[in-house]
């Protein structure tokens, strides 16, 4: 049935004078009707957050809000994914998965909580401080603005949320107006969990218009952004002093070194490159394979891929639904056929029917293709070859990303040498590159971010530490 949602603002519903839409995005009808933010609902967002930090709001208070929100959250699971499934066209048995991960996110958020602590710093050692003791706390940064991407929209908000309340402070969230729905469901959610009003707000609207107010406010005193490497740059050039986490672009590679257990390696990059339509920040894009193994590492990554279901994400035999947007595919679609002129050779795929793209594999790639060069954010996978260890190395750091990686091998050797020189915030050894749990540290170098994400870490990124110095005389 096709619902109406105002803003989020204060604890309560608020319409708006503009509307937009959000499509079921395989189907293409209108599922919901959101409400338009405009200027004057952020400022009164941020009143209604200043006002709200005034409050006590205690870590073992927190910590009950948010282990309530998890227990909340569980028992939502089917109402919950059934969102996912139309508002991303994320099959039903990823769809789960995404509430069943959201819950532990902030469960996790929930104990981390309760373990915000600073150190002792001996001052005392220094000549004429032998009277003075010190030691630090961790402070909330105040108001942070959570400006959050499509394709995991349940739970890449609650590692936005749940650890910036965890830290004690209070959140405007902007979720992807193309998949806002489960944002606002999160926040009628925590309410019902005892979160106080005005700690947790959600902007629903235009990006642009809602990332250029809550910039121009200075009581917004952080941003943690994901999405893409354009829109963080201008975040970070008009933010200023203030604190910006940023989890952007990435085009993650993969090796398959000649001594890997092949089978494990197969159905790793097939399950893990094609997922959510290759729509992951971490998913399988670039794979580097040791000639000795090409010819029969490929003809089993063909086969598997072959036997992925591609279709309606309702269904739970689905593997692989739409993309987000028809322009999406076409995007995809046209990076390939441009590829393929380019001298690329397609194994596998290269069809689309609407805004679904069937699961591609490209060989005889090059680096200045797009589809090796650039994030395809889409299910392509481009196939390269290396004969020496040093040479692969030095093909996975030639790129403007660096956000996680995948190896998989034998050698420990190896293993620690691409530890040492892989250009990435993550390595994963004998797993594909989109391998993620929610307590790990998660963030890249280079273009793919700053910052870390993992409730312990991004609470280190959404406190400040303040010196408290005694004089004992």
């Amino acid at each position: 049935m096709h619902q109406t949602y105002g803003i989020w603002i204060n604890g309560s519903w608020e319409q708006t004078s503009r509307t937009m839409d959000v499509l079921d995005k395989y189907t293409q009808q209108k599922v919901t009707t959101i409400a338009v933010a405009e200027e004057q609902h952020i400022t009164r967002m941020v009143e209604c957050a200043q006002d709200a930090l005034r409050k006590p709001f205690g870590s073992y208070d927190r910590y009950k809000v948010l282990s309530k929100a998890a227990e909340l959250l569980v028992q939502r699971r089917e109402q919950f994914a059934g969102v996912l499934v139309k508002e991303v066209g994320k099959p039903i048995r990823d769809s789960l998965g995404e509430v069943d991960r959201a819950a532990q996110t902030l469960l996790i958020s929930a104990e981390e909580a309760k373990r915000i602590h600073g150190e002792g710093v001996p001052v005392e050692a220094a000549p004429g401080s032998e009277n003075r003791m010190a030691f630090s706390i961790r402070v909330p940064v105040g108001i942070i603005a959570a400006i959050t991407p499509f394709n995991v929209p349940l739970n890449l908000v609650c590692h936005k949320v749940g650890p910036a309340l965890a830290a004690g402070n209070a959140v405007i969230l902007k979720p992807s107006e193309v998949t806002p729905t489960v944002s606002l469901l999160l926040a009628e959610l925590f309410a019902e969990a005892g979160l106080p009003s005005g700690r947790l707000n959600v902007a629903t609207g235009f990006g642009p218009e809602i990332g250029a107010w809550l910039v121009a406010n200075p009581l917004v005193r952080m941003f943690s952004f994901t999405g893409s490497v354009r829109v963080g740059e201008w975040l970070r050039q008009h933010a200023g002093v203030r604190k910006v986490a940023l989890e952007l672009g990435n085009n993650s590679a993969n090796i398959v070194h000649k001594d890997c257990n092949l089978d494990q390696a197969v159905e790793m990059i097939a399950t893990k490159a094609f997922n959510n339509a290759g729509q992951v920040c971490i998913s399988v894009q670039r794979v580097f394979v040791h000639e000795k193994i090409k010819q029969e590492f490929l003809s089993k990554l063909i086969e598997r891929t072959r036997r992925l279901i591609v279709g309606n994400p309702q269904e739970e035999k689905t593997d692989i639904g739409p993309m987000i947007s028809l322009r999406e595919a076409e995007r995809v679609e046209s990076w390939v056929r441009e590829a393929v002129i380019e001298g690329a050779s397609l194994a596998i795929g290269g069809k689309r029917e609407g805004s679904v793209y069937y699961p591609t594999i490209l060989t005889n790639v090059k680096p200045t293709m797009k589809v090796y060069s650039m994030e395809v954010f889409g299910p392509v996978v481009a196939i390269d070859t290396y004969s020496e260890e040093n040479e692969v190395i030095a093909k996975v750091n030639d790129s403007d990303y660096g956000l996680q990686a995948g190896l998989f091998t034998s050698d420990l050797g190896f293993a620690m040498k691409a530890a040492r020189e892989l250009e990435v915030g993550g390595l994963i050894i004998n797993d594909a590159s989109a391998y993620r749990v929610d307590q790990m540290p998660y963030g890249g170098v280079k273009n793919s971010g700053t910052g870390k994400e993992g409730p312990s870490y991004a609470i280190e990124e959404m406190t400040e530490e303040r010196l408290i110095v005694m004089n004992l005389v």
